[in-house]
């Protein structure tokens, strides 16, 4: 098996770290830069950074915030977050970062993928999708979860794929916050379809099991997890080192 990655996610609104289940009823977690530099310390493979009201209040990323952040960690480390130009692209980048991501303004304006990824590389785009099922089909839904976009899942990650985003950060709404476990069958859907990586995101709960199965049951290359971590209810190193005992390597040592 390939080397997996474990990714922590910095979910932020107005500056602090917060976590909510299925997109709602947010709470703080804590001080993104002392969750992020105790990550890196802890062994974790890369950190994804989330303005998450940032779209819905249209206002931009906290450049400011991703500089303190990205002082403290020596990992990949990707931002995201009403990122919606070449501009943004090139401030967050300038500001530490080494990844951004895109999802409403993508779904948007699907040039912009396109655009960003022949003038930066596809290898700094990384596409943020948020499905849901409703009916039996999987669908994509943008700004914060709060808009279905009626775009069929697998359509739009084909799609994403093939206008030269380099990965896939993929959350299952339904299960988002639940720590039920991830999403196998949507997880399954995306990986399956697109030659680029997929990260799974949404549902982890602080047991191992959720992270061998989501590994061992698809395709995906990174798990994504935010409660567990800022919470300790299952930490960074405890997991890879019981990931290791079930014949599952990680990136980091």
């Amino acid at each position: 098996m390939l080397t997996k990655r474990i990714i922590p996610c910095l979910d932020v609104k107005n500056g602090q770290t917060v976590k909510g289940i299925n997109f709602e009823n947010l709470r703080y977690a804590g001080n993104p830069v002392s969750l992020a530099k105790k990550y890196s310390d802890e062994g974790a493979d890369e950190l994804v950074f989330l303005d998450i009201t940032a779209t819905n209040e249209k206002r931009k990323t906290i450049v400011e915030l991703v500089e303190r952040v990205a002082r403290e960690v020596f990992i990949p480390f990707t931002v995201g977050g009403g990122i919606s130009d070449i501009e943004d692209i090139r401030q967050i980048l300038s500001a530490g970062a080494d990844k951004i991501s895109f999802n409403s303004a993508a779904v948007k304006n699907p040039d912009i993928i396109s655009d960003c990824a022949n003038y930066f590389g596809s290898q700094c785009i990384v596409s943020a999708i948020d499905a849901k099922k409703i009916d039996n089909e999987y669908y994509v839904f943008i700004n914060a979860g709060k808009k279905n976009t009626g775009i069929k899942l697998i359509d739009w990650a084909k799609e994403v794929e093939q206008r030269g985003a380099g990965e896939i950060l993929l959350t299952s709404m339904d299960y988002d916050g639940t720590q039920k476990g991830f999403d196998i069958n949507m997880n399954n859907l995306v990986s399956k379809n697109v030659q680029i990586p997929v990260i799974a995101s949404g549902g982890a709960g602080p047991n191992t099991e959720h992270f061998v199965e989501v590994f061992n049951k698809t395709n995906v290359d990174a798990a994504l997890a935010a409660s567990i971590f800022h919470f300790d209810t299952l930490p960074v190193k405890k997991l890879k080192d019981e990931l290791l005992q079930a014949g599952i390597k990680t990136r980091k040592v």
